[in-house]
């Protein structure tokens, strides 16, 4: 079964880092995709299916369940993501666990 979540990426990105480590924190299960590091024909699909979604193609872009969301927005994915029925659970900082 995929992710219900996909996330639209480029490694220099900080607010990809940010939406990747949120979601990572909530133990949210996701298809990461890494336009940057694509190239030939995998590199155009991907980015004619991200022009479907989002025109500008600005990252990141993030697709739960129906929801598209583009950049970094902490409300609108925690909405989505309740939303789409997909659980999460906020992990403690591991300067809490014994």
């Amino acid at each position: 079964m995929s992710a219900k979540v996909k996330i639209y990426t480029l490694s220099t990105c900080s607010h990809c880092t940010q939406a990747k480590d949120f979601l990572d924190e909530r133990n949210v299960a996701y298809d990461p995709v890494s336009v940057d590091f694509m190239s030939g024909d995998e590199r155009t699909q991907v980015l004619d299916t991200l022009r479907k979604l989002n025109p500008a193609i600005t990252f990141p872009t993030i697709v739960i369940g129906e929801k598209v969301i583009v950049g970094f927005r902490r409300e609108e994915i925690e909405a989505a993501l309740k939303e789409a029925d997909i659980e999460t659970e906020v992990k403690a900082p591991t300067w809490q666990q014994p």
